[in-house]
């Protein structure tokens, strides 16, 4: 069983900062998964909401704020006291980091709310600036932007990302292009998995924090898990690798 670090560490470290990705590669994990947004001047901010009031001490759309304004903020979120404060990091930023390390990488294109112009080439561009096309995978919620993914560049694997049950979604997989299946933990089962498997379609379910459905997933043949709690889901299948 695989695990990526969702959004990093995000149960014990600020979500989608730079520390919070640190953490996840040192306790372990696989990957890290995280978010990523557009500025108003067209840099990509990794960062989960389209606005900034939840994870920040800023208010408003990220849309509105430039790159310095954007950096200027503090995302901590609820764990400043712990850590102080944190940047909202690029993806420049991230990508250069994990470039000279060998740990899989999930961008998740947050553009269902807002279809940001040109994301999808401006986040391919820094994948291949940085050579990490073989440890990308791309997903979103939003279908439309992974099939311009695929249209761009099919060789790069790209994931469905979906919240309610779905019907034959490796077949939706297959002809969308996309190479996995990332669904939210309570639409998976067994049979679904299993008919995933026979399509040659990785399932890695999100986000799953408790050890219990851990075991189950890895049970039902799910390749990966995207957890909160990367060091505690680590532990617990530090002798299960697939």
């Amino acid at each position: 069983m695989r695990i990526m670090g969702h959004r990093g560490a995000a149960g014990t470290f600020p979500e989608n900062t730079m520390i919070s990705f640190e953490e996840a590669i040192r306790v372990g994990a696989d990957g890290i998964e995280l978010d990523v947004h557009m500025s108003k001047d067209d840099e990509l901010m990794v960062i989960h909401d389209e606005k900034v009031d939840r994870t920040t001490n800023g208010k408003g759309y990220i849309r509105d704020f430039n790159y310095k304004e954007l950096r200027s903020l503090d995302a901590s979120y609820k764990f400043k006291k712990k850590y102080g404060a944190c940047q909202i990091p690029t993806l420049k930023e991230v990508l250069a980091w994990a470039s000279n390390q060998q740990f899989s990488v999930n961008i998740e294109l947050k553009n269902n709310l807002f279809d940001y112009a040109y994301l999808e080439m401006k986040v391919l561009d820094l994948i291949y600036y940085y050579k990490m096309k073989d440890r990308i995978i791309i997903s979103s919620f939003n279908h439309n932007s992974l099939a311009r993914v695929t249209s761009f560049d099919s060789t790069i694997e790209t994931a469905i990302l979906y919240s309610y049950p779905m019907f034959e979604p490796w077949i939706y997989a297959q002809h969308l292009g996309a190479r996995a299946l990332h669904p939210n933990y309570r639409t998976v089962n067994q049979v679904n998995v299993a008919a995933s498997k026979d399509y040659r379609i990785p399932v890695r379910p999100y986000t799953v924090n408790d050890v219990k459905l851990a075991k189950q997933l890895y049970g039902y043949g799910c390749e990966s898990i995207i957890t909160d709690y990367p060091e505690k889901m680590v532990n617990e299948f530090a002798n299960k690798c697939m």
